[in-house]
């Protein structure tokens, strides 16, 4: 077990007030019954279970149950059933009024989100509502060049040796970071993704953003991030401009730098499959139009790793 995985969970404040709020917003005291899906070491439904719902349903299928129960008896946390199955493994659940779920990544979906909580709905009885509720994907050029020379340190070896193969497998991936504001272009942030978790969702998925670039300038990459809404009015977001969470941002990188001139056009397409047997994948495909010519580059996790 992975204690320092939950440590750092657990020791998000803002994390940890957004969804007591957004408990708080939805549990009757006494009469709604709960679902904690990926429970962990049980923090959200030990919430749920304070703010007086009725019962709470705790799924988790690793080690780390133990200690939920454990820190339950200790905490006098009562009205919790402790199921150590996954959520999707279990056939005959017990209906309930609400499903909560955090199951969240750096890249949203890492952790099977979308499965996870499409799942989980058969879990509602008539009328019931999940918490998270929305999630929207962001993108944003990276103008700095920190992460890029970063990446590209093969170069740079000497010797007389080339490295190329090796920095082309670098770049292939996604890179999970903490930017600021200031490493982005002032290009506008577009939203390219967005997921109602109250409904079916596939695993396979396609987002796109375009920008006209307004002056000169080399972009490096591009930073993605997520906004996630608990319930209306209650939000958690990993953007570089949002208060800092444990989740940081993630940085896709170009093979080639793009050197924009206004009236430029930049693209990004990005198609992602976090299902059963795909795992997690990522690939992502850029042009830029200059002077009545579109350069392209197309990059895929995939080809990033080592046999």
């Amino acid at each position: 077990m992975l204690i320092e995985f939950h440590r750092t969970i657990v020791g998000d404040r803002l994390r940890n007030e957004a969804f007591y709020e957004a408990l708080r917003r939805v549990i009757v005291p006494g009469r709604t019954t709960v679902a904690d899906v990926g429970s962990g070491t049980g923090l959200l439904g030990f919430m749920a279970a304070r703010l007086g719902a009725k019962r709470v349903f705790l799924y988790e299928h690793g080690d780390v149950m133990k200690l939920a129960k454990t820190l339950a008896r200790r905490n006098r946390i009562r009205r919790c059933v402790f199921i150590p199955e996954h959520s999707t493994a279990v056939i005959d659940a017990e209906p309930v009024d609400l499903v909560v779920s955090e199951t969240l990544g750096n890249f949203a979906y890492e952790e099977r989100l979308l499965e996870t909580m499409g799942d989980a709905r058969r879990f509602l009885r008539s009328g019931g509502t999940v918490i998270p509720q929305r999630v929207r994907q962001f993108l944003a050029p990276v103008v700095n060049d920190r992460i890029h020379r970063e990446l590209t340190v093969w170069e740079q070896v000497g010797y007389g040796l080339d490295l190329e193969p090796a920095a082309q497998m670098s770049l292939n991936n996604l890179y999970v970071r903490s930017l600021s504001p200031a490493d982005l272009s002032t290009l506008p942030v577009r939203c390219c993704d967005e997921a109602d978790l109250r409904r079916a969702n596939r695993s396979r998925r396609e987002a796109e953003a375009t920008w006209r670039c307004e002056r000169a300038e080399t972009m490096y990459g591009f930073a993605l991030w997520w906004e996630c809404e608990l319930v209306p009015g209650i939000s958690l977001s990993t953007s570089p401009h949002a208060p800092r969470t444990h989740w940081e941002q993630l940085y896709l990188p170009l093979l080639d730098p793009i050197r924009a001139q206004p009236g430029d056009e930049v693209a990004i397409r990005l198609r992602t499959d976090t299902g059963l047997e795909a795992g997690v994948a990522v690939r992502w495909r850029v042009e830029h139009a200059h002077a009545g010519r579109v350069h392209e580059q197309a990059l895929d996790i995939r080809k990033g790793y080592l046999g």
